[in-house]
């Protein structure tokens, strides 16, 4: 199994590259895990509804010429649906019981263009409450760690 995360721009601050970093060491005997980050495009301070849409739209077709052909992906979004740890859990194992490459779709600050959402497998939500595309990585991480130690009956804090 590969899995395969797909983000808009880079990490800018330091401990959150430093917690990413350590996860990366953490998943290696587990599974092949690559981040592969589009850039994001530049933009007014205040931007129209139309330059909105064309930034998604500019995005969205790096973002879905970076999935792997064949890959289940899951994006995140706001609307999505919200998974218990051991539900992520269940579903990583299914997904790596059928194999291939699982990749997760992280959007810029001005989230996904509706091509990159309509392209998902699935919709998920990490949490109700709103976190920066930056932290999601990390929290995304850790929660897919998480899972990968649940499914081997590894101890893991609730």
């Amino acid at each position: 199994m590969h899995i395969q995360i797909i983000t808009v721009g880079k990490i800018r601050e330091r401990y959150l590259a430093d917690g990413i970093a350590q996860y990366m060491k953490r998943f290696r005997p587990y599974v092949k895990l690559r981040i592969l980050e589009v850039d994001d495009d530049r933009r007014p301070v205040n931007l129209s509804d139309a330059q909105l849409e064309q930034i998604l739209a500019r995005e969205g077709e790096k973002i879905l010429d970076a999935i792997p052909i064949g890959a289940f992906t899951i994006a995140l979004a706001v609307d999505g649906k919200l998974y218990s740890s051991e539900d992520l859990a269940a579903l990583m194992k299914k997904r790596e019981i059928s194999g291939g490459t699982v990749a997760f779709i992280i959007g810029g600050d001005l989230g996904l263009s509706r091509s990159v959402l309509e392209r998902c497998d699935l919709r998920l939500s990490l949490s109700p409450m709103t976190f920066t595309h930056q932290m999601a990585r990390l929290i995304l991480l850790e929660q897919v760690y998480r899972a990968f130690r649940i499914n081997r009956g590894e101890p893991y804090h609730k």
